[in-house]
């Protein structure tokens, strides 16, 4: 889904830093000194960032089958 704009349990501002964590994984880094050069330093926050799952292609997918599938219903 889409990265939350600030923790759920302190509050602190963290979806302005998933773009740079995410390209900076990518390239091999590792996620522990990524996190620390951001400034993410509460385990709360970190765990915004870490567990965080991008399924929007996902869903947009199935809202798309379904889309072609109630066109065709339609057709007939």
């Amino acid at each position: 889904m889409i990265i939350p704009v600030r923790c759920f349990t302190c509050g602190k501002l963290v979806g302005d830093k998933w773009e740079e964590f995410t390209s900076r994984i990518k390239t091999g880094e590792n996620p522990s000194d990524v996190l620390d050069s951001l400034g993410v330093k509460r385990y709360c926050c970190r765990r915004m960032l870490l567990s965080n799952v991008e399924i929007i292609d996902e869903v947009l997918r199935f809202h798309e089958e379904s889309e072609k599938r109630k066109e065709t219903l339609n057709f007939y």
